[in-house]
């Protein structure tokens, strides 16, 4: 094949997806045919400096059309080749790179809880400068690897949304249980932090997609349920109300439920008792006062209560005035043969 055969020179269509292209071979024939499309640019690299580009259009690869390749002519070859990197960088917009993790734990304010907050979604990257790109990158990152340079933004992405989030928590900013509400401003902040570090690399994040901001389960669960007894507590104006009747609908359910209702219920009363210290026992019944003795009209002795004739000179007994139950003290009429409080026989 002669020195002077055409080579044709562009981004494979199975490569059109990626954000930088290298061209496999350094040595580059001369005369060559380059073709750039509409939203790509092609730069020689020598050293790791940018030492000629070339914008959409087809290009021939020479010195007389673009002088500053005579630099790059391998003396070697008698001059038919041109050593240098060949990228192709795509100036165009690519939409869908996911991002996602765990972004710290942090304090909650409001409830002064240790909670872990995470975040997923995906954001548009493109190239702000494919010279800058390549220069600064080049010798860092394997711009080879399809991956590679969207992995690095997702990772610097997802920190500057950590150093956000925290800071507009801490601050009083946004709350917890209401990130979603205020999406539009932390994409506008996290954007903003993000793309003043992108800015040395020649890349961008002109938007974000669809991203959310979540909290592990058990601590949204615990949060929810703290600013619901806050705000019950703050409705009837003291924590023992509160949880007396937090107790008494768990009592309820319980015995809805069957089975172990009954239990529940008492477990419930049982803490009520506990809880409300204004609450007073019945007072206990008073002791029994002992009867009064019947004393004999004749004889003068003292006989037993309940007994109708005079143990000692068999006189008729008569009941003293006022007359008491027997059993438990409580005052009787006087015809009364059985004891109004509890019943037992008066003996009449």
């Amino acid at each position: 094949m002669a020195w002077f055969d055409r080579e044709f020179i562009a981004v494979p269509e199975a490569r059109k997806s990626q954000l930088v292209y290298k061209w496999p071979d350094v040595s580059i024939r001369r005369y060559s045919r380059a073709l750039v499309n509409a939203d790509e640019m092609a730069l020689f690299v020598k050293s790791g400096q940018v030492v000629a580009t070339m914008g959409p259009g087809r290009h021939r690869v020479d010195a007389d059309e673009l002088p500053v390749l005579g630099a790059l002519v391998d003396s070697v070859t008698g001059g038919n080749f041109y050593r240098a990197e060949l990228y192709f960088v795509s100036t165009r917009e690519f939409p869908g790179v996911k991002f996602g993790g765990r972004l710290a734990d942090i304090v909650d304010p409001a409830s002064e809880q240790v909670v872990t907050l995470r975040a997923f979604g995906e954001f548009a990257l493109s190239v702000r400068e494919p010279e800058q790109l390549i220069t600064s990158l080049s010798g860092t990152t394997d711009l080879t690897d399809p991956a590679a340079v969207r992995n690095w933004c997702s990772e610097l992405l997802l920190k500057s949304m950590k150093v956000t989030i925290t800071q507009g928590i801490s601050g009083q900013e946004w709350p917890v249980l209401g990130l979603p509400a205020h999406l539009h401003a932390i994409e506008s902040a996290v954007l903003r932090q993000t793309n003043t570090t992108l800015y040395e690399y020649g890349l961008r994040i002109p938007r974000m997609g669809n991203f959310d901001i979540t909290l592990a389960p058990e601590d949204a669960d615990r949060l929810k349920r703290l600013a619901k007894d806050k705000t019950y507590i703050r409705l009837t104006g003291d924590f023992q109300r509160y949880a007396a009747g937090e107790l008494a609908l768990d009592a309820g359910h319980g015995l809805a439920q069957g089975g172990g209702g009954g239990a529940g219920f008492l477990g419930a009363a049982l803490g009520l008792n506990a809880i409300a210290p204004h609450t007073t026992a019945h007072p206990a019944p008073a002791p029994a006062q002992p009867a009064a003795m019947p004393i004999c009209p004749a004889c003068s002795t003292p006989n037993p209560a309940g007994g109708r004739f005079c143990a000692n000179c068999g006189e008729h007994l008569k009941s003293p005035e006022p007359h008491h139950c027997t059993a438990c003290g409580h005052e009787l009429a006087a015809t009364a043969k059985f004891c109004s409080s509890c019943g037992v026989a008066t003996g009449r």
